[in-house]
């Protein structure tokens, strides 16, 4: 181990991540005071492979609904417990692998910046070029350096700062990483990007249908983000929430529902759907990627407001009927001993685009 990491922890959640897991154990394992994985009911053999590994185990109870933020309080709770005087915590998701170098530079900026409450890096996709939901996942990943608003799963965390806002909020099922920093800033924290490679991470999409429900479950991340601080002074997610619902609601409801009445004019405000793709397209443009990957990104990122609207309304929905909205899924499972679905944990900080006031 590392003597400068000693006053580290890691902490890693995940269920049925099969040989993800086991990638992700081995890139951090050594590399701090302890490792505790936290398990959301695998059936997989994670557990058992976590141990062979010498990661300290916490098996969740299923009779309370799992998700990121509880297994992250949880896991927080139990490394505090064994090594009381850490004070950093890395959080990284079961689907990601540490990159060398990593905890070096994170640590030296959190111990030269005492404001800085979490401190970040660049997140890559493993198989970026294997589908093109892949490589639009790894360009939302591709956010600048420098001060942040929010930062994802994986991220390196003062305690004392975790402590001063009471963690995670456990009843998010979506989005809890940005609410977290919503209240870190509102209490004087700092985030910070850091120019620097972090983690791998196994999106695995490779259906439409996946890459939908991902953005179903931005949708709702959007809508609870702006329920809980949408109001003055952070507005939270309002910008996102009102632009989605501006192009995939009221845009072609007006379009359509105007039509008998203006002789099918009205239907050439669709066309403004093809500027919002050249809109977007020009910011990838100027990012420096390619006229084919641009273009990707810019189409799935029009397409996808129509499944985040989704995701807003399903959030609504049960809130006005008083239920508790449920995971939102998209992941198979890694090969491993058996199958079992994936519980994702991915950063809902994507979609820069639109997080950036492009859209």
């Amino acid at each position: 181990m590392n003597d400068n990491h000693a006053n580290m922890g890691a902490v890693l959640i995940g269920r049925n991540e099969g040989t993800r897991l086991i990638r992700c154990i081995e890139s951090v394992i050594g590399r701090v005071g302890m490792v505790v994985y936290v398990d959301s009911g695998s059936t997989d053999g994670s557990v058992t492979a976590a141990r062979g590994l010498n990661a300290h185990v916490l098996e969740l109870d299923a009779d309370v609904p799992f998700t990121a933020a509880r297994a992250r309080n949880a896991g927080l709770g139990e490394l505090l417990h064994v090594q009381p005087e850490v004070q950093y915590v890395q959080y990284i998701d079961g689907d990601c692998e540490l990159v060398d170098g990593w905890l070096d530079a994170a640590a030296k900026f959190l111990d030269e910046h005492d404001t800085c409450a979490v401190v970040c890096g660049r997140r890559r996709e493993r198989h970026p070029n294997a589908t093109v939901y892949n490589q639009v996942t790894d360009m939302e990943w591709d956010t600048p350096p420098g001060v942040a608003q929010a930062c994802g799963g994986d991220a390196l965390m003062r305690i004392e700062a975790l402590h001063d806002v009471g963690g995670f909020n456990g009843a998010l099922i979506a989005g809890e990483e940005p609410e977290l920093c919503v209240r870190l800033g509102a209490a004087g924290w700092n985030i910070h990007r850091l120019d620097h490679e972090m983690t791998l991470h196994d999106a695995n999409i490779t259906q439409f249908s996946q890459w939908w429900r991902r953005s179903v479950r931005c949708g709702h991340a959007y809508a609870e983000g702006r329920a809980l601080h949408g109001s003055a002074p952070q507005r939270f997610r309002v910008n996102e929430v009102r632009s989605i619902i501006e192009w995939a609601l009221i845009l072609p409801l007006v379009a359509v529902g105007f039509a008998p009445f203006t002789y099918g004019i009205s239907i050439l405000l669709l066309v403004a759907y093809g500027l919002l793709v050249w809109r977007v397209r020009r910011y990838w443009l100027g990012r420096e990627y390619s006229k084919q990957n641009a273009h990707r990104a810019s189409v799935h990122a029009v397409i996808g407001k129509f499944a985040e609207l989704v995701g807003i309304c399903t959030f609504w929905w049960n809130r006005l009927w008083n239920r508790k909205s449920t995971l939102i899924e998209y992941k198979t499972s890694a090969p491993s001993t058996s199958a079992g679905t994936i519980v994702t944990t991915d950063a809902d900080e994507a979609h820069v685009a639109m997080e950036a006031g492009q859209l």
